[in-house]
């Protein structure tokens, strides 16, 4: 997911060019980026909550992107974040503040969903 931040032209647009054959963009590096993925903590359930989201924002250079899951799961995919600086060290060290900082929670419980593995109630 890097590209729409990092590169001249971004993964999904090439895609909308190749499946409407026309030509390619350039895939040139614009600045250096990493990508963090957000994913439910361990052990929540429920309606998702991204604690910590004001204070990433204040770090230059982090882009959140969330998914809009209605859902929060144990280590669900819940959104991504790049950080992009041009000196790809200090990329690194935002991403690692930020893999401190921000978790998808849920701030209430869905009892019916961490009790139940299976599609349905009877464990069917």
């Amino acid at each position: 997911h890097y590209t729409i931040e990092s590169c001249i032209t971004s993964q999904f647009e090439q895609h909308i060019r190749a499946i409407c054959n026309l030509t390619l963009g350039a895939t040139d590096l614009i600045i250096p980026s990493v990508v963090i993925n957000i994913l439910g903590e361990e052990e929540k359930y429920g309606y998702p909550y991204y604690d910590g989201f004001k204070e990433v924002l204040k770090i230059p250079g982090v882009n959140i992107h969330i998914y809009g899951k209605n859902k929060i799961k144990p280590f669900r995919k819940m959104g991504h974040i790049t950080i992009v600086d041009n000196d790809i060290d200090k990329a690194i060290l935002k991403a690692e503040k930020v893999k401190k900082i921000l978790r998808a929670i849920s701030l209430e419980e869905d009892n019916n969903e961490k009790g139940n593995k299976s599609w349905n109630n009877n464990g069917q």
